[in-house]
């Protein structure tokens, strides 16, 4: 080939490699600006949506106390100025701080038409305005409030009345009919009397029914979710301690796997799941509401607060053992067994027993523990790595798997406050072989802000599996001879074949094998919202 062809022929590769250059950066450039249209028109239409909300739907005059007050309602809130102030400057003032001014519909959950009416009469009744129901927020706590607007017009009453009940109802999140399970055995058997006293009135209030099983032994609730015709219903509520949490959740996933037909995987429930805490702890409630408080359950109910929640599946031998949420193993389980012995006590006196008697014979479980661990990404939500399992095999005094922080007011911070309700991870707190003292140290530290986690025998992990396998150890049981000293603790005997306790939601669960627990984010939606802290009213004085 001559030399004048190839120069023709550089020349002619180079004018292809230009032009498909020139052809990929007009793509790229084409797309960049789709994107950016795209964006455009979700920002506007975002604006349209702002102030087609903020629009006023009704304006009029209503009393509030013995002032006249010039009320506008959008369809995100109400507000009301003072038509005729006393001090203008103060009125000003308020208005600029937001006090008392200004209600967001959203924390608004029943509205009803105010009437006069005499003694001994049930309807009818002149009018004399509106009142709002909606709850305002002390802390971790929510309250119900009252806001009466008052108005002599029942046309003005009537037409204000349908708006705002029109305008609630298009909160679709929030439930109208609801199955209910009472436990009447929970804790000091107030399941019955914490749901008529607390909670009845106000789902009354906001026109939500109820379809009410009081359950009559443990399993009860799970062979009536496993029968009745879920798609009748917006939601399930649990009154009663971790324990019926644990069952209903438990129900919950696997109706989901049998409508799905899906025996091996997990499905996500459509139902939510709503907690009304009256056991002795409650983790499950203070994690999703911060406070062991009924009201402050009943109106997340109400107002249709949903959370997604990750849990977690314990089967042995590839065979489902339950879902939860938390297990414990060794000092947990054990100290649970000895409390289910002495079911006769208060649960306080009984938990506090069993806490010292376990200290008492304190004895490491000699197991191999392996795990699945995660990664942070670049968003801030843990992944799962490859499958490259982390083994160890020793002496353990405690083990726990943990997918939600589990707060109480015995750990504002959770026994797991390195995880959150819906990460994708679960905390492993794995308690390595160490003296009574040590861990006794370790234990005190949860009651305070922090630094259960720095001592050298304790090690954690953000996990999406683990397996632990126990296995028979020859040493001292735990009837020998106790020893008081610092010296490190001797592993129990466990006979071949015999069954391990584990704690897990608070349920005592025997399981003679090996145990794997895996991770399902979101597996479950609960209503409350996270918290990053619970209300602190307990203090343990047993150690």
């Amino acid at each position: 080939m001559s030399e004048p062809e190839e120069e023709l022929q550089g020349e002619q590769r180079d004018s292809t490699k230009k032009k498909k250059k020139e052809k990929r950066s007009g793509k790229k450039k084409k797309k960049q600006k789709e994107k950016r249209e795209e964006e455009e028109e979700a920002q506007q239409q975002v604006e349209e949506d702002e102030e087609e909300d903020e629009c006023v739907v009704l304006r009029g005059i209503f009393k509030l106390g013995k002032k006249s007050h010039d009320v506008l309602l959008t369809r995100t809130r109400l507000t009301w100025t003072p038509i005729t102030p006393e001090n203008p400057t103060e009125v000003l003032k308020r208005q600029e701080e937001g006090e008392e001014c200004v209600m967001l519909l959203q924390d608004v959950f029943a509205v009803k038409v105010k009437r006069r009416r005499a003694a001994g009469q049930e309807s009818g009744g002149a009018v004399l305005g509106v009142a709002l129901f909606c709850c305002r927020r002390k802390g971790r706590r929510l309250e119900e409030d009252t806001l009466h607007l008052h108005n002599a017009s029942a046309e003005h009453t009537n037409t204000w009345y349908n708006t705002l009940k029109e305008l609630l109802t298009g909160f679709s999140s929030r439930p109208r009919y609801l199955k209910v399970f009472i436990n009447p055995s929970s804790h000091k058997k107030e399941a019955v009397h914490i749901y008529r006293e607390h909670v009845a009135s106000l789902f009354k209030m906001a026109d939500v029914r109820t379809d009410i099983t009081v359950t009559e032994r443990k399993g009860h609730a799970l062979s009536v979710m496993k029968e009745c015709k879920l798609d009748e219903y917006d939601g399930v509520v649990c009154v009663g301690g971790d324990g019926s949490v644990a069952e209903l959740c438990h129900a919950l996933v696997l109706r989901a796997q049998l409508d799905a037909d899906s025996p091996e995987k997990p499905v996500k429930p459509v139902l939510p799941l709503g907690i009304i805490p009256a056991g002795s702890t409650d983790v499950v409630s203070c994690s999703v509401h911060g406070v062991r408080d009924p009201v402050t359950a009943a109106l997340h109910i109400v107002l249709g607060h949903l959370q997604q929640v990750d849990m977690c599946s314990f089967s042995s031998l590839g065979q489902l053992v339950c879902f939860g949420f938390s297990a414990m193993f060794g000092f947990g389980g054990r100290s649970l067994a000895r409390a289910e012995k002495k079911r006769w006590m208060p649960s306080s006196r009984r938990r506090e027993y069993a806490l010292v008697k376990t200290l008492a014979r304190l004895r490491p479980e000699d197991c191999q523990l392996s795990f699945l661990p995660t990664k942070k990404s670049t968003t801030n939500l843990f992944e799962q790595g490859e499958e490259s399992w982390t083994t160890n095999q020793g002496l353990y005094l405690s083990v726990s798997i943990m997918s939600i922080p589990c707060l109480s007011p015995h750990a504002p911070r959770g026994l797991a406050p390195n995880t959150s309700l819906a990460n994708g991870s679960a905390a492993l707190i794995a308690v390595g072989n160490t003296s009574r003292s040590e861990f006794v140290k370790h234990l005190k530290r949860y009651s305070s802000s922090s630094g259960q986690f720095s001592f050298s025998f304790v090690e954690t992990h953000a996990v999406s599996a683990v397996r632990i396998r126990p296995r028979s150890v020859i040493g001292l049981s735990e009837e020998e001879s106790e020893e008081e000293g610092d010296s490190k603790t001797k592993p129990i005997i466990q006979s071949e074949g015999a069954a391990f306790p584990w704690n897990i939601d608070g349920e005592l669960v025997e399981i003679a094998n090996e145990v794997l627990i895996r991770v399902h984010p979101r597996l479950i939606t609960l209503y409350g919202e996270e918290v990053d802290e619970a209300e602190s009213t307990i203090s343990c004085s047993c150690i």
